[in-house]
C-alpha cells in the first residue's frame, strides 16, 4: 500500500524545511498525482527523499483528501445517479459501477490479506512507470481505430475492477490509469467516458481502502502522536488541488490525447532508474 511509502530508507529530510511546509507540499502533491495517470505512488518516492517519512496515518488521511476532491467534482453526476434509479439508462450505469467495485473488492481483499504485492521500492516503482507508459502509448493507438465510442459495457465494468486489482499489486502503475485504458481498450474509445466511469468506481473503491487501512492501523495503535496541524494542513491541499486536478483533466481529455502523460511516465521512470539509490 502506498501508506508505507513514506517509512523506507530512503528518508533524507532537509532540516530547515519546516514540518508545516513538507506537510504542505506533500498534500499539493498527493492531489496533483491521485487522478492523473502518472503515478502518485513514484513521486511520493520522490518527495519523501527530500522532505522525510511520514505516518501511515498521515497519508491515509491525505488520500482521503483526494476523495472528497473527486466527490465534489462529480457531485451532480452522483446525485443524478441516486435519484434517477427510475431511469433503465441510470439503473444500469449504477449496476455496472457497483460490479466494477465488487470485483475490485472480492479479487482485492484476498490478495491484500495474501500480502500478494511488490515492494514500493525505487526498482519496481520505476519498472511500472516505464512500462505503463508504453501500455498507455499502446493502447490509446489501438482504441481509436475504433472510433468514438462511450457506451460502458458490462465487459468494461468487469475489467475494470479487475484494473484497480493489479495497480493494487504493482505499485507505480496507476490505478487510474490501469482502469482508464482497460476501459478503452475493452470498448469505450472516447476518453472523457471512459475517465469518468474510473474516477466514479474510484469514489467507493478509495473509500473503502482507506477506511480498511485506517481500521488496521487503529487496531494497531498507530494512531497517537500526530502532528494534527500537519495533518489537516495536508488534508486541505490534498482536496483543494485534486479539486482543480480532476476539473482540469476532464477538460483536456475531450480534445487531448494521453500521449504526454505516457512520455512523462517513461522519462520519470528511467530518471528514477538512473538517478535514485537501486533497491
Amino acid at each position: 500500500m502506498r501508506s508505507r511509502i513514506l517509512s523506507s530508507r530512503l528518508t533524507t529530510p532537509i532540516a530547515h524545511v519546516s514540518d508545516l511546509l513538507s506537510a504542505l507540499l506533500l498534500g499539493i502533491l498527493e492531489g496533483l498525482t491521485e487522478f492523473l495517470p502518472i503515478s502518485s505512488t513514484g513521486h511520493l518516492l520522490i518527495a519523501q527523499h527530500w522532505l522525510g517519512a511520514r505516518s501511515d496515518f498521515f497519508n491515509i488521511v491525505i488520500q482521503a483528501g483526494a476523495i472528497l476532491a473527486v466527490t465534489l467534482v462529480f457531485r451532480r453526476r452522483l446525485w443524478e445517479l441516486a435519484t434517477g434509479l427510475g431511469d433503465a439508462a441510470n439503473r444500469d450505469y449504477v449496476f455496472k459501477l457497483a460490479a466494477a467495485f465488487l470485483v475490485t473488492a472480492v479479487v482485492g481483499l484476498p490478495v491484500r490479506l495474501a500480502g500478494w504485492e511488490l515492494p514500493e521500492t525505487v526498482t519496481p516503482i520505476a519498472w511500472a512507470l516505464v512500462l505503463g507508459g508504453v501500455w498507455m502509448l499502446v493502447a490509446e493507438h489501438y482504441a481509436e481505430k475504433r472510433g468514438d465510442v462511450a457506451t460502458i459495457t458490462w465487459k468494461v465494468a468487469i475489467l475494470v475492477g479487475l484494473a484497480q486489482v493489479v495497480a493494487g499489486v504493482f505499485p507505480g502503475t496507476s490505478r487510474s490509469a490501469a482502469a482508464i485504458f482497460m476501459a478503452m481498450l475493452a470498448g469505450t474509445s472516447r476518453r472523457s467516458s471512459a475517465a469518468e466511469f474510473v474516477f466514479l468506481v474510484g469514489i467507493p473503491t478509495m473509500f473503502a481502502a482507506s477506511g480498511y487501512a485506517f481500521m488496521e492501523l487503529a487496531m494497531e495503535g498507530g494512531l497517537g502522536n500526530e502532528d494534527w496541524a500537519g495533518v489537516a494542513i495536508a488534508f486541505a491541499a490534498a482536496s483543494v488541488t485534486g479539486f482543480a486536478v480532476v476539473r482540469w483533466l476532464m477538460g483536456y481529455i475531450k480534445a487531448h490525447r494521453f500521449t504526454g502523460f505516457a512520455v512523462y511516465r517513461i522519462l520519470l521512470g528511467i530518471g528514477l532508474l538512473a538517478l535514485m539509490p537501486a533497491q
